[in-house]
């Protein structure tokens, strides 16, 4: 433990860039993951034909190595920041579409016609009915979506985007077991601290009575 901290509060190992780095590039990817997801799960919902290929693409799209994505964005994208976001945004989106998408498919319809029998708009049955139903499932999918783009984004540093990957890779390299860990450790504290926030923002989303229904 004592040559981890070493090494971590070493100049020479720049920790608090390669920190910048991942962070930066898990928040952006994480981030662009949701609002695709959402608004892919949102029309989804609406349109049958749309659904079906959303959910087999998605699926296609998570049976694809990251590696490989890697390598194929390479020749149209380049090395560096840019491929690593559009690759870990592709893995993000699945879990955040298809949790979407059964959300919104999962809300009673005559929940929303009696709404819109009592006046109700299109936008107000939006965010009076459907998000407070549909948000703690979304939430869920956005959780799977984040531990899954911190605990991938390691491999990024293959194609020169920086983060803890460099030191796992230099770790392997020269069998430097500091270096593994300098790298392994945080991204283990940054995926649980993810799903226990997200789990917590989830549960603060669900309304008291749904609660009670999964409890029963």
């Amino acid at each position: 433990m004592p040559a981890l901290l070493r090494f971590v509060l070493s100049p020479g190992a720049d920790y608090a860039g390669h920190t910048a780095q991942y962070l930066t590039l898990c928040a952006a990817s994480f981030a662009a993951a949701v609002v695709l997801g959402v608004a892919a799960g949102g029309a989804a919902a609406r349109r049958p034909v749309l659904a079906f290929l959303a959910i087999n693409v998605s699926g296609m799209a998570r049976a694809v190595p990251v590696i490989a994505f890697l390598a194929f964005a390479i020749p149209y994208l380049g090395l560096g920041f840019a491929p690593a976001f559009v690759a870990l945004t592709v893995l993000g989106i699945p879990p955040v579409l298809l949790n979407t998408w059964a959300g919104l498919r999962g809300v009673d319809p005559s929940v929303v016609d009696a709404a819109r029998g009592m006046g109700m708009t299109g936008r107000q049955i939006a965010l009076r009915i459907q998000a407070p139903l549909v948000l703690p499932v979304v939430a869920s999918g956005a959780r799977t979506s984040a531990v899954q783009i911190i605990a991938t984004a390691t491999l990024a540093a293959i194609i020169g985007a920086g983060g803890y990957g460099d030191y796992i890779l230099s770790g392997l390299y020269q069998v430097d077991m500091t270096q593994i860990l300098a790298g392994t450790v945080p991204v283990s504290g940054l995926a649980l601290l993810a799903e226990l926030g997200l789990g917590a923002v989830e549960r603060a989303l669900t309304s008291p009575g749904m609660r009670a229904i999964g409890t029963a």
